[in-house]
């Protein structure tokens, strides 16, 4: 629904500080850092699942063990990020994501000289609590610089980053833990967090437009029941591409009865489709409110039902899997324009909350894929855990949410709510 208290206010704030705005000298550098930083954070992200055997070994745990980092990992994501966005809500977002971006390395830096399984996971807690607090803030930035209007495009400009980790960050990264053990992927990805440090020194806007808000008005938005029914729609729905994302592995050999080699190809073709989705949803979700994440959940519950039936020819298996990935990234930045929308006044809050609901959404498509197998129903049943969770989320989002007549109501964008004060408008 609209806010017109908040948009005459806002209204009132833009003709006070329009004239006091510095233009922004490199608005595409600006972007390019934002989403350099996203590369880097995604690259430790999906390069850890990369090299779980070799700091399995390294450390002398067991593999399950080993998990415990990853999900370390996923819990400073959840935890960490919102209350880290809580603490700093008063700080400038330029300010905060230069502070995550020197947390990010120190976390790396520690997770790579870590003796112990106990340590790797309070480190990895540490680099994970950055993540959802980095993708908030940086949106609100990369909206101050699209503009108002164009919430969805920047936040999927955000995303852009961690959408490229999934097709060079990763596979690179897992390389280079083969070859000079897996320390070297967290040192390797402290190099790319310097210089994507460096980049947001050198290219983020200084201006007060960035500022922070209150503690009180991120804690309001946190009553309100439509962020939290957005956050389980997003948990619920986005959760079949990490139902298929992590079993890709036994997809290609045993359901399809590939060689290995084959795995890192339909990574990649996953990863590609998930480029593709992002930056067509960034555009949808600017102009509307429900079609993107609509569209997203139902081609993606068509999908698996194919991979389900036939997915056991590769004909079938990679075409599938490069849309389970284009289908599922269309929905999300819709999801975050939503959010956003229920809550103007904490954008970077919601932010966190969209990246805290996606790795939810992680732990319960694995989680989903592994009671499936167990139960015997074989390697491509995951995707049918996947298309009961995100039939829930698109049926919660059609009777809570999307009712009708909502496609006549616009979604409050990122770009009008950056930090609770108004943005000037600028062509990139």
């Amino acid at each position: 629904m609209h806010n017109h208290a908040f948009e005459r206010q806002c209204a009132a704030e833009e003709s006070r500080h329009t004239a006091a705005t510095a233009p922004i000298r490199n608005p595409r550098l600006a972007l390019f850092a934002l989403a350099l930083g996203t590369f880097a954070i995604g690259t430790g992200e999906f390069g850890s699942n990369g090299i779980l055997q070799l700091f399995s070994s390294g450390l002398d745990v067991s593999i399950p063990v080993a998990t415990y980092a990853i999900t370390a990992y996923a819990f400073g994501v959840m935890i960490g990020s919102p209350a880290i966005t809580l603490l700093a809500a008063r700080v400038n977002r330029r300010t905060l994501l230069l502070g995550l971006i020197v947390l990010f390395l120190a976390g790396n830096a520690l997770s790579a000289v870590a003796p112990n399984i106990a340590l790797l996971m309070l480190f990895r807690f540490v680099a994970g609590s950055v993540q959802g607090a980095f993708f908030g803030a940086g949106a609100v930035v990369a909206a101050y610089v699209y503009g108002p209007g164009r919430g969805g495009k920047a936040f999927a400009t955000v995303m852009g980053g961690l959408t490229v980790a999934t097709i060079v960050g990763s596979p690179l990264g897992t390389f280079i833990g083969q070859h000079a053990g897996w320390r070297a992927l967290y040192w390797t990805v402290v190099g790319i967090g310097l210089a994507a440090g460096a980049a947001l020194v050198a290219w983020l806007p200084r201006t007060d437009d960035l500022r922070g808000g209150s503690v009180a008005g991120e804690l309001a938005a946190l009553r309100r029941g439509t962020v939290w029914l957005m956050v389980a729609v997003a948990s619920l729905g986005i959760s079949s591409i990490f139902a298929v994302y992590t079993f890709i592995g036994p997809f290609v050999t045993d359901a399809a009865g590939r060689d290995a080699s084959l795995i890192p190809v339909a990574l990649a073709v996953f990863g590609v489709g998930m480029a593709v989705g992002n930056h067509l949803g960034g555009r949808t979700a600017d102009r509307y409110p429900n079609r993107g994440l609509i569209a997203g959940y139902v081609g993606v519950l068509a999908l698996l039902v194919v991979i389900g039936v036939a997915g056991s020819d590769p004909r079938v298996l990679l075409p599938c899997l490069f849309g389970v990935g284009a289908t599922m990234m269309y929905a999300i930045p819709t999801i975050q324009v939503r959010l956003t929308g229920f809550a103007p006044d904490a954008p970077t809050l919601m932010g966190a909350l969209n990246l805290a609901a996606l790795n939810l959404a992680n732990s319960l498509g694995a989680i989903g894929g592994a009671i499936t197998i167990g139960l015997g129903w074989g390697t491509l049943s995951t995707v049918w855990a996947g298309f009961m969770l995100t039939s829930a989320g698109l049926l919660l989002y059609l009777t809570t949410i999307a009712r009708p007549g909502s496609e006549s109501v616009q979604s409050g964008s990122l770009a009008s709510s950056a930090s609770t004060v108004p943005v000037v408008g600028r062509e990139v």
